[in-house]
């Protein structure tokens, strides 16, 4: 019977068959490449803000603590904005004529709320508790990163389900004392991997890692 194909077909049909999956292995690297990307997770994307509040200012500048602003967070599953009264504490005695504070003296007097723009913006699906990862000792810095050196609040990580499980599955990496939970740029007095352990018993530290941990 003679050949209906000629040789060159073979190499052919190699060709085609290592390039498919070539190109679909470079597909799926690049897809994966852009899912983590800031293009989607935001990681380092500063947004815009109706006053371009500075925590660079404002707690490394004048030392103001975490929680003055941020009342409910070690009580509620929100760090929770401060009202605008909070910043008239402060903003009724000095810069009282700067333009770039007009918004905060306009919701002052108008009793109407600033529409800031969420920064740390989980999914509706998510069930975070913020009050829950601070009695734990997860400090500040863990999730939202050296935040008194931003002059522009910027989310510091992915915020990627991998991110959350590598803390839920190695909690001893990250726990602090909770008389540090604010404290930036913290540095233990002893060996993390040590502290971490110890803190894990003293709190009773869970390693959650099933669904419905968060997807409730």
């Amino acid at each position: 019977m003679p050949q209906i194909f000629h040789r060159s077909a073979n190499t052919l049909s190699r060709a085609t068959i290592f390039g498919a999956v070539f190109v679909i292995a470079a597909l799926s690297w690049a897809a994966l490449e852009v899912q983590r990307s800031p293009y989607v997770t935001y990681a380092g994307v500063r947004k815009p803000q109706p006053v371009p509040f500075s925590h660079q200012h404002h707690v490394s500048g004048l030392g103001i603590d975490c929680r003055y602003c941020h009342t409910s967070v070690e009580t509620s599953s929100f760090a929770g904005i401060p009202p605008t009264k909070t910043c008239m504490n402060c903003h009724s005695q000095i810069w009282i004529d700067s333009p770039t504070l007009a918004p905060v003296r306009q919701s002052f007097n108008t009793n109407a709320s600033i529409r800031w723009t969420k920064v740390y913006d989980l999914p509706d699906y998510v069930y975070f508790n913020h009050s829950i990862h601070v009695k734990k000792g997860v400090g500040c810095e863990t999730c939202h990163g050296r935040i008194d050196t931003q002059a522009l609040t910027y989310q510091q990580p992915s915020l990627q389900m991998r991110w959350c499980l590598d803390c839920h599955r190695n909690p001893e990496k990250y726990l602090r004392p909770r008389d540090q939970i604010t404290t930036m740029g913290y540095e233990p007095k002893e060996p993390q991997a040590e502290l971490g352990a110890r803190l894990v018993k003293e709190y009773q530290v869970q390693k959650l890692e099933t669904c419905w941990t968060c997807h409730r």
